[in-house]
């Protein structure tokens, strides 16, 4: 019988944020360098540059921030519910009922 995938690690979103921001940075370089070869201006291909630049940081940036998000609602789950004494009723339950749900002062 074959064995069941075990779950990916943790650190394996962390891993492919940063393959990712490699893979984008590489972008960044190779971009320009086309563009060149192919006739576009020395300005037109280090605007596309600094654009780039300026992406990769700004999606850096964001997966770092997703991740941080991601990890701290890993933790917040993982921790259980504590009940017990001061923990807060349900919605529409009621304290101390003596009282029956049509019951009015004027009753």
């Amino acid at each position: 019988m074959p064995a069941r995938p075990s779950a990916p690690a943790p650190s394996s979103a962390s891993d492919s944020a940063s393959d990712v921001v490699r893979w984008a940075a590489f972008s960044c370089a190779l971009v320009p360098v086309v563009l060149l070869v192919y006739g576009t201006s020395f300005g037109g291909a280090a605007g596309t540059a600094l654009g780039l630049a300026a992406v990769t940081a700004a999606c850096r940036v964001l997966l770092r921030r997703s991740e941080r998000v991601a990890e701290a609602s890993s933790r917040r789950q993982s921790v259980p519910h504590r009940g017990g004494r001061h923990s807060r009723p349900g919605a529409g339950a009621r304290r101390g009922g003596r009282h029956g749900a049509g019951c009015a002062p004027g009753d």
